[in-house]
């Protein structure tokens, strides 16, 4: 027999010999013909051919076809010189009506069954592996001796006819410093599977203990590991066991076939499409991806949010990159609660300004262009006219639908955990993400103030309290938006609030988000939101990292996501209508209503221009 030393460096006709003859003591291929291609195998009746090159089609990042063969084909001369698919893998599985009954050596004794069969090669993690040590990356696997970890998630494949699976995944430890570097050496090579398609908790696969792989080996973390997860050709396994086809080949996971192409060093890319890592969860652990040309755009944004029209000093306020990484929480999320309201013009009924609810409503309506459940929290005294603003936006073509609209109490201690998880079930969370855009926030003493220290806690509910619930249950985010410091989620920057603005020692917020966005006038962080969120869904690396890398990409809704955009002429009316419902001793309210020292209106009007 032969053993391991050397076979990294030896030629793929020389080791597919080797197998061939059965002399190796090795149970995977894993680091073996360093810098050339392996594959998956999966062999299946010819009736079944052309739907299931369908299914790798529709998912291409578990499932990239290298080649196809025809009926009764055992060689693949596109991808070796001198193969026979029937003896040159290290071991096979045979699948009959979807049960594994056996694992073989050789296919030889199915020689005349193979006849009628068709064999696919599917890309395999194993061929960039040499890549990533080339990045200075260790595979740990290779270091520990033993076959990767392959885990079924609870992620779905887009389904063709009789093929329906969930995503199987391989998982490599990678040091925390090297995230962004193992993205950079793996996109490219998409025949590969390219980039990883998770960076952190298992859990948020479906995958509930690391130490027990489905396929593979355990592979242990070092201390400042991450676990990195990358779609994995076992996928086309399972996909075979849930047809349930009379007999089916596949290869053993982690006995791939040995192909004679080189992996070609990756095409020189554009700067714009490098792309960045960003953590954007602690508990549990998330990080998330977007291309340099997006997250760039993202932060014009926040820069021209950060114009100061009222010149109160909230640049020091200002922390980089939140704006980006608040919007790649959502963008992750499936369920946002959006609260609004700040009572200042105590001369109306009700007291809320006009700044605040238009935001509220932008980010709504990108919410539900891009398909997330959407709903609004906001004092009990103030529904009626939220509700009233909630019907105009949707017969002006602002909002798709009406978005629920909900009021928060403190009836109990467990008030919150209520009403934020179901039954009070800190593990089934209702929302992923709150936001916070110009509501009154609980200073440091209990009570709430507006900008000139006067006391407003007699008309604020207590919506803080599900801010601070949230930081104790795992898995929902939080996003203040403000723009004077005494907000609800500025509590992150109340040290600046009490340095650099006026009556900060009094008015700080003292409620914290994970993130904080600053705007000189808080729609304009609404108005930003929304503009990020779509910028994030046309960015084709991000979108491929939220679907997994299957199915298809959702860019044929761009048209959707474009007309669901904040515009002057949509600002415009919905100005109009809530003003219409506030009162001044009897009188309409003016549209002219000053915002920090400026025409509410023309402020707002100039930002969207620029935003867009």
């Amino acid at each position: 027999m032969i053993l391991t030393g050397g076979l990294k460096s030896l030629l793929p006709h020389v080791l597919r010999r080797i197998i061939r003859c059965n002399r190796l003591s090795i149970s995977n291929t894993s680091g073996m013909a360093e810098g050339y291609k392996q594959a998956n195998v999966v062999i299946l009746h010819k009736s079944l051919a052309d739907d299931f090159e369908k299914f790798c089609h529709a998912n291409d990042g578990p499932l990239p076809l290298l080649y196809r063969s025809k009926p009764g084909d055992w060689k693949c001369p596109s991808l070796s010189s001198d193969s026979d698919i029937r003896t040159d893998c290290l071991q096979y599985r045979i699948y009959e009506h979807g049960a594994c009954t056996g694992s073989l050596k050789s296919l030889k004794e199915y020689s005349e069954q193979l006849k009628d069969m068709v064999t696919f090669y599917l890309g395999c993690s194993f061929s960039f592996e040499k890549a990533v040590q080339n990045a200075g990356i260790p595979i740990r696997n290779v270091e520990q001796k033993c076959n990767v970890s392959m885990y079924k998630t609870a992620v779905p494949c887009y389904s063709v006819s009789t093929f329906c699976c969930n995503l199987v995944v391989t998982m490599r430890p990678i040091p925390e410093s090297k995230l962004e570097a193992a993205v950079l050496a793996t996109s490219e090579l998409k025949e590969a599977h390219g980039a990883p398609i998770h960076m952190g908790d298992p859990g948020l696969l479906g995958i509930q203990d690391l130490s027990k792989p489905d396929y593979g080996d355990p592979v242990h973390l070092h201390p400042g590991d991450i676990p990195v997860f990358w779609a994995c050709g076992v996928t086309g396994v399972e996909a075979v066991i849930n047809c349930r086809a009379p007999l089916a080949f596949t290869h053993s996971p982690g006995c791939m076939f040995i192909t004679d192409l080189k992996n070609d060093n990756a095409t020189v890319r554009s700067s714009r499409k490098v792309p960045h890592v960003h953590c954007i969860s602690q508990d549990p652990l998330h990080y998330s991806i977007v291309s340099a040309e997006s997250a760039q755009k993202i932060k014009t944004l926040e820069t021209l949010i950060g114009i100061d029209p009222g010149d109160r000093g909230i640049i020091h306020l200002h922390r980089q990159d939140e704006l980006l990484k608040a919007c790649l929480s959502i963008s992750h999320a499936r369920s946002v609660l959006i609260t609004t309201g700040f009572p200042t013009h105590f001369t109306y009924e009700p007291p809320e300004e006009n700044d605040g609810p238009p935001g509220a409503l932008a980010i709504a309506a990108m919410l539900q262009a891009l398909e997330k459940e959407v709903a609004i929290v906001t004092d009990q005294r103030a529904m009626n006219l939220n509700k009233k603003i909630i019907e105009d936006a949707v017969q002006l073509g602002i909002l798709k639908r009406p978005v629920p609209l909900l009021s928060y109490q403190r009836e109990s201690a467990d008030s919150a955990l209520m009403f934020l998880c179901e039954n009070g079930n800190p593990g089934r969370p209702r929302f992923d993400h709150l936001i916070a855009i110009e509501r009154a926030g609980m200073a440091a003493d209990g009570n709430y103030y507006n900008a000139r220290k006067v006391n407003i806690k007699h008309l604020v509910d207590p919506i803080d309290e599900l801010f601070l619930a949230a930081q104790t249950i795992p898995g929902i985010a939080t996003t203040g938006v403000g723009d004077g410091g005494n907000e609800l989620g500025m509590g992150k920057v109340k040290d600046a609030v009490k340095k650099h603005i006026k009556n900060g020692d009094v008015i700080a917020c003292d409620v914290e988000a994970d993130f904080t966005v600053v705007a000189g006038v808080s729609n304009w962080g609404g108005y930003a939101i929304a503009c990020a969120l779509y910028i994030l869904s046309t960015c084709e690396i991000h979108d491929r990292y939220l679907r997994k890398a299957v199915g298809f990409p959702q860019l044929s809704k761009k048209m959707v996501w474009l007309s669901a955009l904040p515009s002057v002429t949509k600002e415009e009316k919905l100005l109009k209508a809530l003003v219409r419902h506030r009162v001044r001793s009897g009188k309409t309210a003016s549209l002219e209503m000053e915002v920090d020292g400026l025409p509410f209106y023309n402020t707002h009007s100039l930002m969207i221009e620029k935003l867009l």
